[in-house]
């Protein structure tokens, strides 16, 4: 899987910085060009932090004359009220920055503090919760990022890395043996997995050789039913379609090994957080 950059952090907060300041922070030019100052940033809620090399970007492109000094890490669990990080420097940086340092921090905690809450509740299984490509475009890799700071895990980033053969590609290559087919000569060794509707499309896809089998939609029996057929196979079995928070738990014990859920970085809230200015 495709790993996260310093070059892909450079480029979010690059583009990120030049819709916010465009031509030039005019508020923050009213303060005075020598003054400097500290700040304090903080959560008003409990989360996991996220962001922190996005946070260091901002600052970095922004004024490399800005210091940081942070309290926590990535993936350690903060606390309404507690200090994430003090910033200080000229007045002026530390305000043209913040707005797009603390954007990015809140996003990816957000999406962080979701999915940990999501795989405590399927803790003691043996299910692995995945995202999908339901990202904020430009920040897919960010949010894949914040996603494992969380405690669940990557589905494929994109396209282009794993196939994923859907009804209209079935429909599409002629049925689904065709399309395994076609997807072990188009690009040997990526990972081929099928989703189906049924146990009948089930057996189909293991007679075809696939490495995992989206099971889309099934009901709770035929969960089961589908763990039961694969028991002695290497096929991976992913549970996906309509799960919400409240069904998660039922979902993983079926047995599934993996359970995709778009609501890990598309319904994610931002955490709650504040930048102040120090006396």
């Amino acid at each position: 899987m495709p790993a996260l950059t310093e070059q892909d952090i450079q480029d979010n907060v690059r583009t990120a910085l030049a819709e916010d300041i465009g031509s030039g922070d005019i508020t923050a030019a009213l303060i005075p060009a020598d003054a400097v100052a500290t700040a304090r940033i903080i959560t008003r809620e409990d989360g996991v932090l996220c962001g922190r090399a996005w946070v260091d970007e901002v600052f970095r492109q922004v004024d490399p004359g800005v210091t940081l000094d942070w309290s926590a890490a990535d993936g350690e669990h903060i606390g309404a009220n507690d200090t994430l990080f003090t910033a200080s420097g000229p007045a002026r940086s530390l305000l043209t920055a913040e707005r797009t340092a603390l954007n990015f921090l809140q996003l990816l905690s957000g999406t962080a503090t979701r999915c940990s809450h999501y795989a405590s509740l399927v803790a003691g299984t043996r299910a692995r919760l995945l995202d999908t490509r339901k990202t904020i475009p430009g920040l897919r890799k960010a949010q894949k990022y914040a996603v494992r700071c969380g405690g669940c895990h990557n589905h494929r980033i994109g396209l282009y890395d794993a196939f994923l053969i859907k009804e209209n590609h079935i429909n599409a290559c002629g049925g689904i043996a065709a399309a395994v087919s076609q997807a072990r000569s188009t690009a040997p060794g990526k990972p081929v997995e099928v989703e189906v509707e049924t146990l009948g499309e089930l057996q189909q896809a293991l007679a075809a050789g696939c490495d995992r089998v989206m099971l889309d939609n099934f009901s709770l029996a035929d969960m089961r039913q589908a763990v039961a057929l694969v028991a002695d196979q290497p096929t991976e079995l992913e549970a996906s379609g309509n799960i919400t928070h409240d069904t998660l738990r039922a979902v993983a014990d079926t047995g599934v090994d993996y359970i995709s859920i778009g609501a890990l970085t598309k319904d994610c809230k931002a955490l709650d957080l504040s930048m102040r200015l120090l006396d």
